[in-house]
């Protein structure tokens, strides 16, 4: 009978070591080592290819380029987070919080895609429930087929039996490989099922979704190399507390990764936002002071979102500086810049600022907004709602420009803006070009009396 051995790994980063460490030498962090029992086998070579041979080294001026093609999935955002399509032969791992909706997006996916023989694989929920959620969106694809199974080796078998066009992987930390002896989600496990799911995913060119959990500090549970031997990272992000999801891309081999989808969590499922501009801006025929409409890019797509700033005397001494959805170290600059360049004197009030929606930005474009909206709290003078702005503030008070204007310019024009407030220094932009009428500035002071005067 052969010996059982056994090794330490680290559940942070997966650094494998013969005996137990305090300090994991690869990441630095502390009581992280916990024992998993490992079987040892032969290596096998593994070739990436449908015959199953050995791979054999070529020439590079010899290597045929063929463009990457692609499958049309039924669900736009996603295709755009993707790159375009759903490339053959990928490995794409979710992730997000329990219950943000993950599995809902994928078996959506399943059920909604017409044409497409698609094998689910759920290890977490029986057939029953499955079919219940199914139920509730609405839509059945018979292309779809429903799988209950963790073990590794039996979803293959059954892969070979269904043919699938597109496997779903709900979620790899279930599932266990018979030729490892540790329990499921353990750090040998998830690398080991991840890496034959990588090599079937490859040799028949069959793409392979994959749904992780994630850790309390918001990071994917299991090993750092879980995210380099996928080809693409998606994060689902959102508050269950609130009814839209944001669905990025972290890691990307087969497009950009500055590409957002945005969903709504609706009765029947999730709905795709195709306009994201008009749920992020408030329709209210009241002026408010405090609020500002920016421009901003989140990848390829313009958006305006609404920017409310609430200033209030410092009821206790120290003002409080807060902001939800945009950093609070840029606010401060903001701040300082408002009060040395300009003379409006906020240090002593209290400053609130929020991103309305739920999301978060980090485009240097709504700088301009924040200042803009502190200001108007601040005088307690209602901004007129038919005026947006884009551009970052420098240091010294001056309305810097900012990369793809133009494309910030049409969106404002056609959700119905009647102006738009940029840099004088944008190149290449002439009022003849739009409709919108376009005021720039280049100091602050410039756009106080735009906007107050």
């Amino acid at each position: 009978m052969a010996k059982v051995k056994s090794a330490y790994f680290c559940q942070k980063c997966g650094h494998e070591a013969p005996k137990w460490l305090g300090k994991c030498p690869s990441c630095n962090e502390w009581n992280t080592f916990i024992e998993e029992i490992v079987q040892k086998q032969e290596p096998q070579v593994v070739a990436f290819s449908k015959s199953g041979e050995a791979a054999k080294s070529k020439p590079l001026d010899e290597i045929k380029h063929q463009e990457h093609q692609r499958i049309m999935l039924s669900d736009s955002e996603l295709n755009r987070v993707l790159g375009g399509g759903l490339v053959y032969g990928s490995l794409v791992l979710f992730g997000g919080e329990p219950g943000i909706g993950k599995s809902t997006l994928l078996l959506q996916l399943a059920v909604t895609t017409p044409n497409l023989k698609l094998l689910y694989v759920s290890g977490e929920e029986s057939d029953q429930q499955i079919k219940m959620r199914s139920e509730r969106i609405g839509v059945t694809n018979k292309g779809c087929y429903i799988l209950t199974e963790t073990n590794i080796q039996n979803i293959f078998k059954q892969a070979e039996v269904v043919l699938p066009e597109v496997l779903v992987i709900d979620s790899i930390q279930t599932l266990y490989s018979s030729q490892i002896e540790s329990s499921p989600g353990s750090i040998s496990q998830v690398r080991e099922c991840t890496a034959q799911l990588l090599r079937y995913a490859k040799q028949s060119n069959v793409p392979v979704f994959l749904i992780g959990h994630i850790t309390k500090e918001g990071s994917l549970a299991g090993p750092k190399v879980l995210e380099h031997m996928v080809d693409a990272v998606l994060q689902f992000e959102g508050d269950r507390n609130h009814v839209y999801r944001l669905l990025r891309s972290i890691k990307n081999r087969f497009g950009s990764t500055n590409e957002l989808g945005i969903y709504e969590m609706v009765g029947t499922g999730l709905r795709q936002v195709e306009n994201p501009s008009e749920i992020l801006i408030t329709n209210n025929d009241n002026s408010l002071s405090g609020i500002s409409i920016a421009a901003t890019m989140e990848g390829m797509r313009p958006m305006l979102i609404e920017v409310q700033a609430l200033v209030s005397t410092a009821a206790y001494g120290t003002p409080q500086r807060s902001s939800t959805g945009f950093d609070s170290k840029r606010l401060n600059m903001l701040l300082a810049v408002m009060e040395k360049r300009c003379g409006f004197k906020l240090g002593a009030k209290d400053v609130f600022l929020n991103i309305a929606g739920g999301i978060k930005v980090d485009d240097p474009a709504i700088d301009l907004a924040v200042v803009a909206a502190v200001l108007s709290s601040n005088a307690d003078i209602a901004i007129d709602k038919n005026i947006a702005l884009s551009a970052e503030v420098g240091l010294s008070g001056e309305v810097r420009p900012v990369n793809r204007v133009d494309q910030r310019i049409y969106e404002a024009e056609k959700l119905g803006f009647d102006k738009i407030i940029i840099s004088k220094y944008n190149k290449g932009i002439e009022q003849k070009n739009f409709k919108i009428e376009l005021i720039q500035c280049s100091k602050i002071t410039e756009v106080v009396k735009a906007l107050f005067t």
